[in-house]
């Protein structure tokens, strides 16, 4: 994307404004002050083959970007780098973080950062946590913990407008996806883990989990299980966190809509000053070369409590107008 592009051009290769491609993959987004924030997974070293996975990027840890107008974004660098020297380190390079999110306490004045923590067998399964007093970082890293004792991958945390902050993530091999409320720091987990979509009754197993609210609505989109490929997604409503959840199917419309535009869910970023208005951001995975993974934003449109995403070619902000 051409840093004098005013359009959103989703799947085609977005560079920063020093001309780089932007390097914040499985990622999210914040708002604070006037400006956007995009925190995702760097993956800008070789991508290796792997026996298990098929194809992984040594850690190097989370980046940030920045951006007026969620066009033109300012890299800030990594603000939470691996770990060298300590190979039994949560953040040493032969690692796995993944899905970072962003969400500010106004309590404690901290930007508290949450991501998936893994070995590359994927056997470890904890959720990580980092804390910063900017929200450019840099971040501490404080630990990693399986929330109620239970494996934990692809994951997110949504802050609702009350406060209340909780962690949404997949489990029992990717089977179950739970919710839990999280203390009033955003730290830690506070109370039962409740299973929301569980595949032994009547939902497939799901992972990338985005959820957002609307109009007293929560909304949680969501993708099938199938490595590096692409499937379908499915979106689910409820009154509260903890359900039950309707699930109504796909949001997608439009050429490949069936394979979610050849992407992957990971955010729903609401647009500031926009009540009406969410972007949904995806990732369109390489597998052979992850550094090269593209990014697929599209606009929500709500009608009632029913969500459509369609594919364009290109958009701005003027279709929430």
């Amino acid at each position: 994307m051409d840093v004098n592009d005013c359009m959103f051009r989703p799947g085609q290769v977005w560079n920063d404004a020093d001309g780089r491609p932007i390097q914040a993959h499985g990622g999210g987004g914040l708002f604070a002050d006037g400006t956007y924030y995009w925190y995702g997974e760097n993956k800008g070293g070789p991508t290796l083959p792997d026996p298990l996975v098929g194809f992984r990027v040594d850690v190097i840890g989370v980046s940030c970007y920045s951006s007026r107008d969620l066009i033109h974004w300012n890299n800030e660098g990594v603000v939470l780098p691996a770990c060298h020297d300590d190979p039994g380190h949560d953040l040493h390079p032969s690692k796995v973080v993944e899905k970072p999110k962003v969400i500010y306490n106004e309590t404690t004045g901290k930007y508290v950062m949450w991501m998936h923590i893994d070995h590359a067998d994927y056997a470890y399964a904890r959720t990580g946590v980092a804390v910063s007093d900017l929200p450019a970082g840099p971040f501490t890293y404080l630990g990693s913990f399986r929330p109620c004792e239970s494996d934990s991958r692809d994951m997110t945390v949504f802050k609702d407008a009350e406060g209340k902050a909780y962690l949404v993530f997949s489990s029992e091999w990717n089977s179950v996806t739970k919710v839990v409320a999280l203390t009033d720091d955003y730290l830690a987990p506070r109370g039962e883990c409740v299973r929301v979509f569980d595949a032994k009754e009547r939902h497939r197993g799901r992972e990338a989990p985005a959820v957002f609210k609307h109009n007293g609505v929560y909304y949680m989109v969501s993708s099938g299980c199938s490595g590096w490929d692409h499937n379908e997604a499915q979106y689910a409503t409820a009154d509260s966190m903890f359900g039950p959840w309707t699930v109504h199917g796909n949001p997608c419309a439009g050429p490949g809509a069936e394979i979610t535009f050849h992407a992957q869910s990971t955010f729903v970023l609401p647009v500031a000053g926009k009540p009406n208005a969410f972007i949904f951001m995806a990732d369109r995975w390489t597998k052979e070369d992850l550094g090269d993974s593209r990014y697929v934003w599209l606009p929500i449109h709500i009608r009632n409590t029913r969500i459509e995403i369609e594919w364009r070619d290109a958009w701005s902000l003027e279709a929430f107008d």
